[in-house]
């Protein structure tokens, strides 16, 4: 292991980690930016819709422009515009309403190439080190979501204006990622085993498991993050002050699990590790659908996190390992679908919800969830020419790179 590959790993860390506070953020100030701007509670859902929309246009995006540029280039400059268009938000008025929407629009494209280069070089550097530490990375991501959701409770607390509360946040994160980001190491891409990937391309139908996954995972996050304190405030009967625990709960788990799970990955192999997140997320859906009271319903939003935390980062990990001659746009493509999760996720819960009740509601992420069991062996650290393929155990999540590092 050499220190090339020891820099570029914490750089891309902190990459994570930044993004993780930009993101959380921007989601957890919803309430004040509608308020700032004077939005209507009609146009708000138009406006929210449209970020995670035009983040998968930059994913799309970015696995054509990752042809011609490295991903540590794109994810060089994407981070500023995030981090930009972030203070953006926060420096228009009441009825600038085109501020707004550029400002968005602005973060939602920026999101997408940025999420999609940050996973590409995270799959590549896995690659090089030759074991698991993909969910490494997610896990820095939630400690900097935890962060910024924290800064953000500060910011509503003492009534800050946005830019108040962005621009420190900004001044600090935009020249460490500029600095942290001349360490990015960008891998080559692996020899393609026998004929996975058709010699170089991606076949869709190999990766739609891998794309169900994700957009399942993500269904079952945005249901927990768009849902848990109403569900339990007007279900469970708790009070507002402990309605706003469970998603803190599910983002301290989720941090915790995906802290200690590349060490799993590395004992047991990357499919019984889904496989059991899986089955642990349908469990934490299934105990918030029964729960009889409030701290039932807390200790189901506890096994969510430690179930649902281990699905993304595999998932990428897995369209790295199966499509290993052209890594890039596997991650860019899968990329596209964690915004359809997000997309489809809140509006699913809440349409189910209104029209037969929130706790059967919670039962369908379950059952998508479960789906995910079906799928487990696309999770092969060793697929097979139809996509399908057994794992070695307790070894390496991917074999070696070829970038000679």
């Amino acid at each position: 292991m050499t220190d090339v590959l020891r820099r570029g790993r914490a750089s891309l860390a902190f990459g994570f980690f930044a993004q993780g506070v930009a993101f959380a953020l921007l989601v957890t100030r919803i309430p004040a930016i509608q308020d700032r701007y004077g939005v209507s509670d009609a146009l708000l859902p138009v406006f929210l819709a449209a970020v995670p929309i035009l983040a998968g246009v930059g994913s799309v995006g970015t696995e054509h422009l990752v042809k011609r540029v490295r991903p540590s280039r794109l994810l060089r400059w994407s981070q500023p515009v995030v981090l930009l268009a972030l203070l953006g938000v926060g420096t228009g008025g009441q009825g600038q309403v085109a501020v707004l929407a550029v400002a968005l629009g602005v973060f939602g494209l920026a999101v997408g190439a940025l999420d999609a280069s940050m996973n590409m070089l995270g799959v590549s550097l896995q690659r090089s080190y030759g074991r698991s530490i993909m969910l490494g990375f997610h896990a820095v991501y939630s400690l900097g979501a935890i962060l910024g959701a924290s800064l953000a409770w500060a910011g509503a607390h003492w009534h800050l204006a946005l830019w108040v509360s962005y621009l420190p946040v900004v001044a600090v994160l935009l020249p460490a990622a500029l600095v942290g980001s001349r360490w990015y190491v960008d891998g080559e891409p692996a020899p393609a085993p026998e004929r996975t990937a058709e010699q170089g391309t991606v076949v869709f139908k190999l990766l739609l498991p891998l794309c169900l996954v994700m957009m399942f995972a993500y269904i079952g996050d945005s249901t927990v993050s768009n849902w848990s304190a109403k569900y339990l405030k007007d279900v469970l009967g708790s009070s507002e002050q402990l309605a706003t625990v469970p998603y803190n709960v599910y983002m301290v788990t989720t941090l915790v699990g995906r802290a200690l799970g590349d060490l799993g990955v590395r004992r047991f192999g990357a499919v019984a590790v889904v496989r059991l997140g899986a089955v642990v997320a349908a469990g934490g859906f299934a105990v918030v659908a029964a729960a009889p009271g409030a701290w039932a319903g807390m200790l189901g939003f506890t096994l969510l996190g430690l179930g649902l935390c281990v699905l993304v980062p595999q998932t990428f990990a897995a369209a790295g390992r199966l499509f290993p001659g052209v890594s890039d746009a596997a991650v860019a493509r899968l990329n596209i679908f964690n915004y359809v999760g997000f997309l489809v996720g809140a509006p699913l819960v809440g349409a189910l919800g209104d029209a037969w009740s929130y706790r059967g509601a919670m039962l369908v992420p379950m059952v998508l969830v479960l789906v995910t069991l079906g799928y487990a062996r696309s999770f092969s650290a060793q697929p097979d020419r139809y996509g399908g393929g057994h794992e070695r155990p307790r070894t390496a999540d991917v074999g070696r790179g070829s970038n000679g590092l």
